[in-house]
């Protein structure tokens, strides 16, 4: 094996094979589909309520419901929710989440159909502390936590109970992080140790996770997390897919697809949940639109194969590029707009609010907000008025070379038409087909530093026909920047965000790609200004949840489970409202202190419940103030952004 082995192959679509899991008669791995499956949000000692939200819940698409059991007393009525669900002919297998108490996990085990813990908090703890573990020290920690998971795992063999070992990036236990750090490698070495237990003593009946909220984290660590398995000998596992803390709407749509599609290209995933905060009956279709893309992927055309990847799939590190122009380089990733549907509808200058750019017709001026592409794509013609001042226009060679303002414009054009040498003195965007490169292209590349390339596919399999040809370059060591362009219909808004995000954000999470253009199927329809605008928003969007280019603030909010301790929808909303204009700063929503500090490992500011009505803000991962009024914390959150020098007030746009 490779050292950067994970998946079966880096071109030709394949499932990952895994051991098959038995969960409620509905079977996990092996030659299953990939499942689809949520988390219940009513409070579990409410038993009628949980049966109404499950029965919704499955009548939306999941095949497997997870409740969450924090106490004996909540894992305990788990029989209860259970029986009312078989009077009323629901028999969906059950999943008990634990978190802090092997009683509870115990007592589960013996009720529901599989058990999910969580090896950062099932019997290590987590204090934020530092400790220094010998050797000596660390074998009996590791001990110690044999003592009080191997009980679950005798009553999970005698009950035929699934587990899933779930890691959390953001809860990784004190004695991990001393000695691996908030990595992936701390993340799987945590799943490993309570894998050895359950090996060591004959139980097989296992899913693992490796859940982050940072989409590189997560994309990493599961990959590694399979590597490790077969570098050790340990069965290969059925893995259960998904980003926590996605959020809402379309961020956390696009933040789930990036993170969760990424995976699913190279074939890993047995299991999907996507984690939004909204109805949990609103997570299934968006997991089954993941999947719905790959059910005849393996019939793609033939990419060429490669022996070995060029790149470190465990650890970020963005292609080394030329800079030409401001693409490629140091520069963050452009967004290139695809306007050629302007043409075709006579627009004018106010309709390019729909990319970012405002023309203000009282003082003949132009303002940019925080979305506004750097490159419009005209196409045949170009815009019949002047840009803005940082927005550069791209024509067709064509057109380019009868363009009476040939400085501000430029080409799109092929290898032919580049050869020409009626060229741009100082940038040309050349059209690459992925799969069909020549010798001659790269013998260009080699001597030719004018050049950014255009980069399509019409290949089923098209991130990996585009990741084949990033993996050219790198072998042979061309620095020639990629702004990587894909063709999509008039997709409803959901499918657009899912398919863009899988297709684009997989190369960004590996540093691939200098610029992004999503293109449009048909330039001719009429495309409304709110198509292009979402268009925009997705490209914008897609960069953010790479965690290539940060555009807009980040909302880090858990999906609400049992344990919230107040409407986290609202209180997402609420934030948002007051504070999305703050570029670059991330703000974790927390419905308890379970998902307190932990998942919300990277965010600038956490806003956690403590208790009924009763909020912790955080700055960092430092408690700033206790027990604030619900009614007051979102003003004392605003406070102490203020305190850091990081507010500004929101710009209104004149007319």
């Amino acid at each position: 094996m490779n050292k950067y082995s994970y998946c079966k192959s880096l071109t030709a679509y394949r499932r990952r094979e895994t051991t098959e899991v038995n969960i409620g008669g509905i079977p996990m791995g092996g030659k299953n589909p990939i499942r689809v499956q949520s988390m219940t949000t009513v409070d579990t000692m409410d038993t009628q309520g949980s049966v109404e939200e499950i029965l919704r819940m499955v009548d939306s698409g999941c095949e497997y419901v997870r409740i969450t059991a924090p106490s004996v007393k909540d894992a305990e009525n788990l029989q209860a929710i259970k029986q009312a669900l078989r009077e009323k002919g629901c028999n969906v297998p059950l999943v008990a989440d634990i978190h802090f108490t092997p009683k509870a996990a115990e007592v589960a085990a013996r009720i529901v159909e599989k058990v999910r813990i969580n090896p950062g908090n099932y019997a290590d703890k987590k204090k934020f502390q530092e400790f220094d573990y010998t050797e000596e020290e660390y074998q009996q920690e590791l001990g110690r936590i044999r003592e009080k998971f191997a009980p679950l795992v005798e009553l999970c063999k005698q009950h035929g109970t699934a587990m899933r070992i779930g890691t959390n990036h953001g809860s990784l236990s004190d004695r991990i992080m001393s000695r691996y750090g908030d990595t992936p490698l701390g993340m799987v070495e945590s799943a490993l140790e309570f894998i050895r237990i359950c090996e060591d003593m004959d139980y097989y009946d296992l899913v693992i996770s490796m859940k982050a909220s940072n989409t590189q984290i997560m994309v990493q660590a599961y990959r590694l997390l399979v590597n490790k398995l077969e570098e050790e000998g340990l069965k290969p596992y059925p893995l259960h897919l998904g980003v926590t803390e996605a959020g809402e709407g379309e961020d956390g749509r696009i933040k789930s697809a990036v993170g969760i599609g990424t995976l699913l290209e190279d074939g890993l995933g047995d299991t999907v949940r996507v984690s939004l905060t909204e109805a949990p009956e609103a997570e299934a279709p968006v997991a089954q639109k993941l999947i719905r893309r790959y059910e005849h992927r393996d019939a793609h055309t033939s990419i060429p194969p490669i022996d070995e990847s060029p790149l470190n799939p465990f650890q970020y590190q963005r292609r080394a590029t030329d800079a030409v122009a401001n693409i490629g380089g140091q520069n963050v990733p452009r967004v290139i707009a695809d306007l050629r549907s302007f043409n075709c509808r006579n627009a004018n200058k106010k309709e390019l609010g729909c990319i970012g750019h405002f023309y203000l017709s009282a003082t003949d001026k132009w303002k940019m907000n925080d979305l506004g592409a750097d490159y419009v794509y005209s196409g045949r013609k170009a815009i019949p008025f002047v840009l803005p001042n940082g927005l550069k226009e791209i024509l067709d060679f064509s057109s380019w070379q009868t363009s009476e303002n040939k400085a501000n414009c430029f080409p799109l054009l092929t290898l032919e038409e580049f050869q020409k040498k009626n060229t741009h003195p100082k940038l040309n965007f050349l059209k690459v087909e992925a799969g069909s490169w020549s010798e001659e292209l790269f013998s260009v590349l080699e001597n030719e530093k004018r050049i950014v390339i255009a980069l399509s596919t019409q290949n089923a399999h098209g991130m990996a026909a585009q990741r084949r040809f990033f993996f050219e370059l790198l072998k042979r060591n061309l620095r020639t920047p990629v702004a990587a362009f894909r063709n999509y219909p008039a997709l409803e808004e959901e499918d657009l965000q899912i398919h863009a995000s899988t297709d684009l954000g997989a190369l960004l999470i590996d540093g691939l790609g200098d610029g992004i253009c999503l293109r449009h199927q048909n330039p001719k329809e009429n495309q409304s200004f709110e198509l292009l605008q979402r268009f925009n928003s997705v490209a914008f969007g897609i960069l953010q949840a790479a965690r290539t280019r940060i555009s807009k603030t980040e909302y880090i909010s858990c999906p609400s489970c049992g344990r919230t301790l107040f409407d986290l929808q609202e209180t997402t909303a609420m934030i948002r409202q007051r504070t999305d204009h703050l570029k670059g700063i991330k703000i974790g929503i927390m419905g308890c202190i379970v998902n307190g500090p932990g998942e919300m490992a990277d965010a600038d500011y956490g806003y956690v419940g403590s208790g009924k009505g009763r909020i912790t803000l955080y700055r960092g991962q430092t408690v700033v103030k206790k027990g604030v009024p619900s009614e007051k914390a979102v003003d004392e959150l605003i406070e102490l952004i203020k305190e850091d020098n990081r507010w500004r007030e929101p710009e209104v746009l004149e007319n």
